[in-house]
């Protein structure tokens, strides 16, 4: 019996070590799925999306889409057309939305990055030669 609780001990802790060993993990409900290349974490995190701010894309990795703004609607598709082919995802910046899980993008959207793309500065009193 102590043999069989000391085995079974000695593999959990092996499995915790090659689990954690493994890299990235990203616990998904569809794991046929894998998350895109250009999303590597350093850690386990929760996040439902990840926002490109310079193209204003979204990823939702709960259900492996992207949302990208046509005419005032937000469209989800699996794979992005084809204007946006010439956006290198592995090299643009993102930001992990830690804050929002909500399927509802839109009101997020308008709640915490409509004043990004201001400029809070004033030119009025800049030098002219």
């Amino acid at each position: 019996m102590k043999n069989k609780k000391y085995y079974l001990i000695l593999l959990l802790i092996a499995s915790a070590l090659t689990i954690k060993s493994c890299g990235p993990v990203v616990i998904s409900s569809r794991p046929e799925t894998p998350p895109p290349s250009w999303f590597y974490p350093n850690r386990v995190e929760a996040v439902r999306y990840v926002y490109f701010p310079e193209h204003m894309i979204y990823y939702d990795l709960l259900l492996r889409n992207y949302l990208y703004l046509n005419n005032n609607i937000w469209i989800r598709v699996n794979v992005l057309p084809p204007r946006y082919n010439a956006i290198n995802l592995n090299r643009s910046r993102f930001v992990r939305v830690k804050t929002y899980r909500g399927d509802n993008i839109s009101r997020y959207h308008k709640e915490n990055n409509t004043t990004r793309r201001r400029s809070t500065t004033s030119n009025t009193n800049s030098r002219r030669n």
